[in-house]
């Protein structure tokens, strides 16, 4: 007697879920265009840029990231990460934020003077930066054609492990908030995304 068939049914492929780091930057251009690097269709990360549009204090870095988390389906693994920069921006304020993310859950990269200065990191050890304009001044002495809308960062990805060690180098023992000094705590994230991205080519 012949059996009786089951239908036969499709299975709908099983997609790999790949980590999402949602990244509020206090820039509009410069950071976004820096972690933009590392977002590719073939990397085993995601990334989510929330860009400053009018309002770029910490607050509102530190709002827009609280936002996000409303409308992301988040799971346990995925990371926020808020952007932010040292120059121009109170103690308290700084303060006020750094507590608000260990309160959400949430991570600080910091920069001082600024975002600059972790570029910078990319090419020296960052030495005798006294202010932000100094920052940008030895930063265009390796990118000449720099500007905010204008980062070439095909030439900065070859030298991402040594802004990653210089980093580090300078972060012992590791702040607790930000650093007092210049410094970057940027490549806490950056080491991440290097790590697990498939970024672009080298040449």
């Amino acid at each position: 007697m012949a059996r009786n068939r089951r239908p036969f049914k499709r299975r709908k492929p099983v997609l790999d879920y790949r980590k999402l780091f949602v990244i509020a930057t206090e820039g509009r251009k410069t950071e976004p265009g820096y972690f933009q690097l590392f977002n590719s269709k073939e990397a085993t990360i995601r990334l989510k840029l929330l860009p400053s549009r009018h309002r770029t204090s910490p607050r509102h870095v530190l709002g827009r990231a609280k936002d996000a988390v409303k409308e992301e389906q988040l799971k346990k693994t995925d990371e926020i990460w808020l952007v932010i920069d040292m120059d121009q921006w109170p103690a308290d304020q700084l303060e006020e934020v750094f507590a608000g993310c260990q309160s959400a859950g949430f991570h600080l990269a910091v920069s001082n003077p600024k975002f600059e200065y972790w570029l910078l990191l990319h090419f020296e050890d960052g030495g005798g930066v006294e202010s932000s304009r100094v920052c940008s001044e030895k930063l265009r002495h390796y990118l000449p054609d720099y500007d905010k809308g204008n980062l070439p960062v095909h030439r900065l990805y070859p030298w991402i492990p040594d802004a990653i060690r210089r980093a580090k180098e300078k972060n012992r023992p590791p702040c607790e908030k930000w650093p007092e000094q210049n410094g970057s705590t940027v490549y806490l994230i950056v080491e991440k995304l290097y790590e697990n991205a498939a970024c672009l080519s080298k040449e």
